[in-house]
């Protein structure tokens, strides 16, 4: 599942393609991943005539911003595009005569033969239009819902250690709480926990404030690393001009289950917590 620094580099590529661009239209080839409207009809109506003013990222939700310029008022809201790309969705820019995907699920057309094919082969992903006289957190329920940003000011130490101290959990699964930190997944976590020396299967309540100052800042060091190397790719992430993310290259230990620890050569192990796989190197990550 693309996580923070995949979302991330497609918000950045979308912002270099899109913007100011008008949705002259739409196909939806398959209704169910039109999660707002209940109609694709009207989901693809909501979106026509409306120009792409940015886009945003919130946990691994992407959303488009959209306005209907008029004399009166040239930044007049047209709502908001939601999409939140799940386990196999991506957002493609291409021209309009490429030949069309197996697995492409909604079209999105655009002046001079453009258009932004959402492309999904397991149909997780989802799509919303929020009319303007709502919020996003009003129509996409799981916004409300979501902790810290991890690159921000608010996700501090004194914040984790808050969102930690009680639960009587693997610090592996309180990762993956997206109301704990919004955006971190299965990848960023087990690499957080082997910068920072935490077994997977650690107590969070057990953690001393020490250990939670280095997951805080390792948590941190491994998204921009990512996000410098345009994401992750061991399966289905591409970016918007449809390229491979590189950090899976360098990663310490996801994936790399018997291969030698980059830092103590140690083969990585791997086990299951409440279904998730987590990787760790047993000889540096002794507690």
């Amino acid at each position: 599942m693309p996580e923070l620094p995949e979302v991330e580099t497609v918000r950045r590529g979308l912002n270099q393609v899109t913007l100011n661009q008008t949705i002259q239209g739409g196909d939806v080839l398959l209704t169910r991943t039109i999660a707002h409207p209940v109609s694709a009809i009207a989901f693809l109506a909501g979106l026509k005539g409306s120009t792409i003013l940015q886009w945003h990222r919130r946990g691994k939700y992407l959303l488009a911003q959209l306005t209907k310029p008029d004399r009166a008022d040239p930044l007049q809201s047209a709502g908001w595009l939601g999409v939140h790309l799940r386990m196999t969705g991506q957002l493609l820019w291409l021209q309009h005569n490429e030949p069309l995907q197996k697995h492409c699920r909604v079209r999105l057309f655009f002046p001079e033969q453009r258009e932004l094919r959402f492309v999904d082969q397991r149909t997780f992903g989802q799509m919303w239009w929020v009319p303007p006289t709502c919020s996003p957190e009003s129509i996409m329920l799981g916004l409300g819902r979501l902790g810290a940003e991890p690159l921000s000011s608010s996700f501090s130490v004194d914040y984790l250690k808050q969102k930690l101290c009680h639960r009587q959990r693997p610090i592996k699964n309180a990762l993956l709480d997206q109301t704990v930190v919004a955006g971190v997944g299965n990848i960023y976590a087990d690499e957080a926990l082997f910068l920072s020396h935490i077994q997977p299967q650690a107590l969070c309540a057990t953690l001393t404030p020490e250990q939670i100052e280095r997951l805080h800042a390792a948590i941190i060091q491994v998204l921009q690393s990512s996000i410098d190397a345009r994401g992750t790719t061991f399966s289905d992430f591409r970016d918007v001009q449809g390229i491979n993310g590189n950090y899976g290259d360098v990663a310490w230990v996801y994936n790399r289950k018997g291969q030698p620890c980059r830092i103590c050569k140690t083969p990585i192990e791997r086990l299951k917590l409440a279904g998730r796989s987590a990787h760790f190197c047993p000889q540096c990550q002794p507690g």
